[in-house]
């Protein structure tokens, strides 16, 4: 007979197993800590259909990377609309701009490509794209908990998170055995914890894999070295764990820029600035571009995506002829030809989202988020003032609102040690990998958040587990 394993004693081996791996912060340091968050005894659940859904889903992003990469080479070409590539290049130095469009990175994507999806009443809504995620190391660290308790996790039918990472770092430098070189700057430092856990796991199955902060690289004409007790080894490719916009402060950025031009180390995420951008889901939904979407995605894509993809538009702050409106956006079913029209919406009027559109430190971690209807009526017009005044150097969005549905989960207290239960709403981050031209699914992490929070990111009152099949 299998031994009762009780929900405390779980949660309990969870925590020390993860504050062991340098994933979690011990109650000792303080719950602070970007690396805390309420343990629960069991994984999210999701249905078989919603498996399904998950597994589409990366075909589709896929696609529609790959069309936004080619619309935005198109523009600057002229063969469509040339105000859609300089919509995705505002803010951005010439330096990058071409680095971007350089023949040689052509179609070059993101290797990782991760979704924000909230879990709503009539299904799920896709908020964001992030192609620089943090989050998979941890998420791997998860499953491999969670899975020991008897669950199936999501993604592990593809070798899970590790073996996918590698694979995928093995397509981009077209070698297999490459040699990689993990680099985290200032900037994401609070995923290095989970990156040097991701790491280890590798080298301890014999993967070529090394960490390391920009500044300990070395630079020789033939390419970029990483120092080992055993010699100096040569890298066939980076991850790039940092952000575009904070080059200027990642040591030696413009040496590892310039071995990638010339050919002499790969990188991945690419040096593409236009597919870090959230205004892209607005030209995705403007109206004179839609037949070229949809002729490029194909229609099943197309409809897919405009179910998932929420209304989103670019706080532009150029004005507009007198016979012009907003496309789509309406108050009271009338349409809008001046920003500042919403400047006195009322509470509920104002279920919108302001959000930085990229290359900013504002626009990650939920930092730069403003929620309408949770801020005061002021504090909305002052916002949306401030993203008006900002638009040509750091575009903003506005976005629907999608509230999320409320769900029950378990979780353990850190004081009492008992068992409590908490109503939630969820969001849902699958990774996927693209491992020769196809996205595998590698892991769905959940994060559940009290039901009063307007944004559900990574927090210490927040539950964070992987995602396992239902088995009904």
């Amino acid at each position: 007979m299998a031994m009762v394993v009780k929900p405390e004693d779980i949660c309990s081996e969870i925590e020390e197993s993860l504050i062991q791996s340098g994933l979690f912060s011990s109650a000792e340091n303080g719950y602070g800590e970007a690396n805390s968050w309420r343990i629960s005894p069991e994984p999210y659940f999701l249905s078989p259909q919603e498996v399904q859904f998950f597994s589409d889903l990366g075909h589709h992003l896929l696609k529609f990377y790959t069309v936004c990469n080619q619309f935005y080479l198109d523009s600057t070409k002229g063969r469509i609309p040339e105000w859609f590539a300089n919509y995705l290049d505002i803010g951005k130095p010439t330096e990058l701009i071409n680095l971007g469009r350089m023949k040689r990175f052509k179609r070059n994507l993101p290797g990782i490509i991760r979704p924000d999806v909230i879990v709503t009443e009539d299904g799920f809504a896709v908020t964001e794209l992030d192609s620089v995620p943090g989050g998979f190391g941890l998420t791997a660290g998860l499953m491999s908990l969670y899975g020991g308790y008897g669950s199936p996790m999501v993604g592990e039918e593809h070798g899970g998170i590790p073996k996918l990472f590698y694979e995928m770092l093995e397509s981009v430098s077209g070698a297999r055995g490459c040699k990689v070189a993990l680099l985290v700057s200032d900037e994401a430092k609070d995923y290095r914890k989970e990156m040097d856990h991701l790491g280890n796991l590798l080298k301890n199955k014999g993967f070529p894999v090394y960490l390391r902060h920009p500044s300990e690289d070395m630079f020789k004409e033939e390419g970029l070295f990483v120092r080992e007790p055993d010699g100096e080894i040569l890298i066939d490719v980076i991850y790039r764990f940092f952000e575009l916009f904070d080059l200027p402060n990642v040591p030696k950025s413009d040496l590892i820029a310039y071995s990638c031009k010339k050919g002499r180390v790969k990188v991945s995420p690419p040096y593409k600035a236009f597919l870090e951008e959230k205004l892209v889901f607005s030209l995705f939904h403007h109206p004179s571009l839609s037949p070229l979407w949809e002729k490029a995605l194909g229609i099943e894509t197309f409809k897919f995506l405009s179910h998932l993809i929420p209304e989103t538009w670019i706080l532009d702050n150029r004005e507009l002829p007198p016979f012009a409106v907003i496309p789509g956006l309406k108050i009271k079913g009338k349409g809008i030809q001046d920003w500042k029209d919403l400047y006195p919406l009322t509470q509920k009027e104002r279920e919108m989202v302001i959000k930085p559109s990229g290359f900013s430190p504002e626009s990650w971690g939920s930092r730069g988020v403003i929620v309408g209807h949770d801020v005061s009526q002021s504090n909305w017009a002052e916002n949306l003032d401030r993203s008006l005044k900002d638009f040509t150097g750091q575009p903003s969005i506005l976005q629907t609102f999608h509230k999320g549905k409320r769900v029950k989960a378990v979780f353990m207290d850190r004081k009492t040690r008992a068992l409590e239960e908490m109503e939630c709403r969820v969001r849902l981050t699958p990774y996927y990998f693209v491992v020769e031209d196809l996205p595998r699914l590698g892991g769905v992490l959940a994060t559940l958040c009290p039901q009063d929070k307007k944004k559900i990111h990574g927090m210490v009152d927040a539950i964070m587990i992987p995602c396992a099949v239902a088995d009904r």
